[in-house]
């Protein structure tokens, strides 16, 4: 009996499977699709596909989900091999590694479809004339290749969408900002960003009632911003940043009141900031750098006390910044006035915005002394004070000393006029101990690098350019563990290339996966570390591994251990003293971009090696007593004539002068040691001048000495010569002189 129940309740269970098993045609669809796929397997084996992973069934049994994101696939989509799965409500199959297009006859299948997302893969293609239904609500094909204009049609039926993102593309056309206007009048997020848009924006926005986030930056719009744009003022995020829109802010911008994010920086816009943008009241981002702005800040920006960032560099505000109460910004954690024209003292109020994590106040008109207060700012990483009337460089070199939490301090350019001794008050020095980047370029600093210096092991650039530096390069230097940029460049430093400079860790050993430096500034460091505003970084990455020692008086040999700083990028030894041959260890350097050894003492032959450098961009061996041939190679005759000039024994293409026969480019060897040495060779050419002038002279006098009958002829046709000359001068003289008197 017990066995016949049991036998009972697997008969019915067996039966219940079958009964409720999935579509078969919709599993055929679903192991077509998976079969396209190189990998991985999805394991999708058992009977019935509603069990399978990512896959999800209504009450009967149809394929209502498709969820599949960061799955790791790979291969060709298949729009036929879905297009049965007309149940279909949600379809992700977003970060993988899947390509193809979207056709119309698949998305017209899906004619049930409420969320759409294919972002981050590799699908390509222009999209179809229209979305698939009246109740498609997320659209997402960011991060993919689709290109050309988005068709006018494409959101014809799509009246109940709420969210459109097709953001790092290549979409050209305009923005179809009328989508409200005739079809999604509900929508919440468009996001047209990084792609290729251009043109003006059209009205249209303002009829977006729900609209809350906005972006479009990084395109090429043009134009003023649509003027109905302050009517949606449900608004929270509005980016526009990297265009080229012009135009001033409009006061109207106060109606949104919902703004939390505002960055229209990269612009070309003009006017003043609004007097009442203090009304945004929830504002949190403030992004409007790299503009033409002009005016003051206004101070009802002081009552947006919920700001996180405010950037306002590169533009032409002015005013007197100390007069700002910046106090009530208490979640402040960002500052950047960088490249304005403010006046006034360090802002004292500042000492009260304990989250500051990051001030940027370069290039301004700012004076007075840096206060002790400022250690109160326990977060503050990031402070650059470059190109402003600050004063006393020692004293605030021993405040900031004490900042725990700094990892980047740039003061170049500033406290002009004062200087510091380098070792002035540093010699029981135990700061900046999480320092990153130092920049003091141009502060007038004088005597030998110094020794507290040596105890930054978390310094990795570092930058003294420009000063008044005396002495030998330090050995030391060569043992910062993770220092990858120098820069030294025009001082006074002396004596030789240091080996140990050549044993740089950072420079010599690649990094393991684990110990790649993922650093981030707070801000991006143009004007701080670099003067390129278009180089922008601001991950510490981005810097090349440097060692810039132009400018200076060092003298001697580049070392042969050159060679072991395989991870260098940019070599520039221009304007010093250095001598003997270059050393063929440089070709080791496979990175090597920049190659400047200009005007220096440099002979012998350039090594053929460096024709192994194929990724050097720029390449200067100009104003040298090198000689020989050139190396022939695609990548160093590629460069222009004025990088071998000054070199008189250097011939071959680019320079016009050719070569001899016999100067092969595989006697570099032999060439380096006949030019190196040269100097040591007999003057040969004075030699026989000399001998020719005394055969000449001893000749003629050396006869008149010994023969008396040819010395009384010699003398004799002297005085006759004298005497005809003296006729032919005096006669002509004579009658000019009668003639005048006539």
């Amino acid at each position: 009996m017990a066995h016949g129940f049991i036998l009972f309740l697997l008969f019915s269970y067996i039966i219940s499977i079958n009964i409720h098993a999935c579509n078969q045609i919709e599993r055929c669809s679903l192991l077509s699709f998976a079969s396209a796929l190189s990998s991985p397997p999805l394991n999708w084996t058992s009977l019935n596909c509603c069990h399978w992973k990512g896959i999800t069934c209504d009450q009967d049994d149809w394929v209502t989900h498709l969820l599949l994101p960061s799955k790791g696939l790979k291969g060709g989509i298949s729009p036929s091999s879905l297009r049965n799965l007309t149940h279909l409500t949600h379809l992700n199959l977003s970060h993988n590694s899947l390509y193809g297009s979207l056709e119309t006859q698949f998305l017209l299948s899906l004619n049930l479809l409420e969320i759409l997302d294919l972002s981050y893969n590799h699908l390509y293609g222009e999209l179809p004339l229209s979305l698939p239904s009246s109740k498609i609500r997320i659209v997402d094909l960011s991060s993919n290749h689709f290109f050309g204009a988005i068709p006018s049609s494409f959101f014809q039926q799509a009246s109940n969408l709420i969210s459109f993102n097709v953001s790092n593309n290549t979409f050209i056309g305009y923005v179809p900002s009328s989508i409200c206007l005739h079809y999604s009048p509900f929508v919440r997020l468009l996001d047209f960003s990084s792609n290729q848009f251009g043109g003006n924006l059209a009205l249209g926005l303002g009829e977006c009632s729900e609209l809350q986030v906005f972006r479009a930056g990084h395109n090429n719009l043009s134009g003023l911003l649509p003027k109905d744009i302050y009517n949606a003022t449900k608004l929270e995020e509005i980016s526009l940043p990297i265009n080229s829109l012009r135009g001033a802010i409009s006061d109207k911008i106060v109606n949104l009141t919902n703004l939390q994010i505002l960055d229209l920086s990269l612009n070309q816009l003009s006017g003043e900031l609004p007097l009442n943008l203090g009304k945004l009241s929830k504002l949190k981002f403030l992004t409007v750098d790299f503009n033409n702005l002009e005016g003051t800040i206004p101070t009802s920006l002081m009552n947006c006390t919920n700001l996180v960032e405010l950037c306002l560099g590169i533009n032409n505000l002015e005013g007197d910044i100390s007069m700002l109460n910046f106090s009530r910004l208490s979640q402040l954690a960002k500052l950047d006035l960088r490249y304005n024209n403010f006046t006034g003292m360090f802002p004292t109020s500042l000492y009260s915005c304990r989250n500051l994590k990051a001030i940027a106040l370069t290039r301004n008109h700012l004076e007075g002394q840096i206060q002790i207060e400022i250690l109160s700012l326990k977060f503050l990483s990031f402070l650059t004070l470059g190109y402003n009337r600050f004063t006393n460089l020692t004293g605030t070199m021993k405040i900031l000393m004490s900042c725990k939490s700094l990892h980047t301090l740039s003061l170049d350019g500033s406290f002009v006029g004062e200087g510091m001794s380098f070792d002035d008050g540093m010699v029981d020095f135990d700061g900046f101990q999480n320092l990153r980047a130092l920049n003091m370029a141009g502060t007038n600093l004088t005597g030998e690098i110094p020794v507290w210096l040596s105890k930054l092991k978390n310094l990795e650039i570092l930058i003294l350019a420009f000063n008044q530096i005396t002495g030998p390069i330090p050995s030391w230097l060569g043992n910062l563990p993770r220092l990858f940029f120098i820069n030294l460049s025009n001082n006074r430093i002396s004596g030789e290339f240091p080996k140990q400079l050549c044993r740089l860790p950072r420079l010599v050993y690649e990094p393991i996966a684990s110990q790649v430096d993922r650093y981030e500034f707070e801000l991006n460091v143009f004007g701080s570390i670099t003067t390129n505003l278009n180089f922008q970084p601001h991950k510490l990455s981005c810097f090349p591994a440097t060692i810039d020692l132009s400018n200076n008086n060092i003298v001697g040999d580049i070392p042969a251990e050159i060679g072991q700083l395989h991870l260098l990028r940019q070599l520039a030894l221009y304007s010093n003293n250095f001598s003997g041959v270059i050393p063929d260890q440089i070709s080791d350097l496979k990175n090597l971009e920049v190659l400047d050894l200009s005007m220096n003492h440099f002979s012998g032959s350039i090594p053929s090696s460096l024709a192994s450098l194929t990724f050097l961009r720029k390449f200067n061996v100009s104003y040298n007593n090198l000689g020989g041939p050139i190396p022939t190679s695609t990548q160093i005759q590629t460069f222009n004539t004025s990088a071998f000039e000054g070199n008189l024994k250097l011939c071959g293409a680019p320079l016009p002068n050719k070569c001899g026969s016999n100067m092969g480019i595989d006697e570099d060897d032999t060439n380096n040691k006949d030019l190196d040495n040269e100097p040591h060779q007999l003057p040969w050419f004075y030699i026989f001048t000399a001998l020719g002038f005394m055969v000449g002279f001893w000749g003629v006098c050396g006869s008149l000495v010994v023969n008396k009958t040819w010395r009384y002829v010699y003398f004799r046709f002297i005085d006759n010569v004298q005497d005809r000359l003296y006729v032919m001068v005096t006669m002509p003289i004579n009658t000019m002189k009668r003639r005048l008197r006539g």
